[in-house]
């Protein structure tokens, strides 16, 4: 029978037996970075991107998991054949780990750690809006400045994000899209931005997490000769879009239908918006940018 499964302290472990004391700064301070990933038909989706995007953000903040690259590819790949599930998302975390001492709250002396979940794939916009589209709030709670928290480093300081959610749901909207403090679109909790005006695709650029599926929406649109922009971008561009969408490990691409209550575009998924997810689906079911997880694992046999 199909399991989520967590890999905690050198343990593959039911989920719900995976445990960290309330003690640790990774709880107490949020003091862990993670990334998620994804299979796919049982293809891990672009698995060294993400590993690289993984160790940039814990060397970021100076955590050392004990694991090396390869075993933590190895571990992912592990957790994905035990759980049992063909489509997962995998969320890997380098976390500051336990004091060694209760009494010492120096965070250099921490055991630094790692931990993984796997768990069947989820859509962060939920799966319907697919097809009906999100109903996008330019919220007024704004994204942290980047001088305070830098958005390239995948983390779970997550309040200006949930505050926003959290004010999207107050008026009606299905998720949030932050601006910075100058005024410009950012991200929203969990997934990037992306605008379409007169046959071009736009996207922000400045304080947000370049997302691995973002890369792929710029992989995706050079070939099917959709010309591309990465630029600073106003709430009026998004709301004078043709179409809209956002790109997100889980969920893919998603149609913004409405923004702020009000019709985009026609109100319904646009050309081009159609075309990039059933092209990206496509090719995720047939193995696009993807590594078998048993591969993963042969390569321990032969080594």
């Amino acid at each position: 029978m199909a399991e989520s499964i967590a890999f905690i302290d050198d343990e593959f472990v039911p989920v719900s037996e995976a445990k960290i004391s309330i003690m640790e700064p990774t709880f107490t301070k949020s003091d862990v970075v993670y990334d998620t990933l994804s299979s796919r038909k049982g293809y891990i989706f672009r698995l060294d991107d993400h590993m690289r995007r993984f160790e940039a953000s814990y060397r970021a903040m100076q955590l050392a998991p004990p694991y090396a690259t390869d075993d933590i590819r190895r571990i992912t790949a592990e957790c994905i054949m035990r759980s049992g599930y063909g489509d997962t998302c995998v969320t890997l975390m380098a976390t500051r780990g336990p004091f060694i001492d209760l009494a010492d709250r120096d965070i250099r002396k921490c055991r630094n750690g790692l931990m993984a979940v796997c768990v069947p794939y989820y859509w962060v916009l939920g799966k319907d809006k697919q097809t009906s589209g999100v109903n996008m709030v330019i919220t007024e709670n704004q994204r942290v400045p980047a001088g305070a928290i830098d958005a390239r480093v995948k983390n779970f300081n997550w309040m200006d994000l949930t505050r926003g959610l959290l004010e999207a749901y107050e008026k009606g909207g299905d998720s949030a899209l932050l601006c910075t403090p100058d005024g410009f679109l950012s991200e929203g909790p969990g997934f990037n931005i992306w605008l379409a005006k007169d046959g071009r695709l736009f996207t922000p650029r400045g304080n947000l997490l370049e997302g691995v599926t973002r890369r792929s929406v710029f992989d995706l649109a050079q070939e099917l000769g959709v010309e591309t922009s990465e630029k600073p971008l106003s709430p009026e561009d998004l709301r004078g879009a043709d179409e809209a969408f956002t790109s997100t490990t889980a969920g893919g691409i998603t149609p913004i239908t409405q923004v702020d209550g009000k019709t985009l575009g026609n109100g319904a998924p646009g050309i081009l918006t159609t075309r990039l997810t059933d092209e990206y689906w496509r090719r995720r079911d047939a193995g696009w940018c993807g590594t078998r997880p048993e591969e993963v694992l042969q390569d321990r046999d032969v080594a």
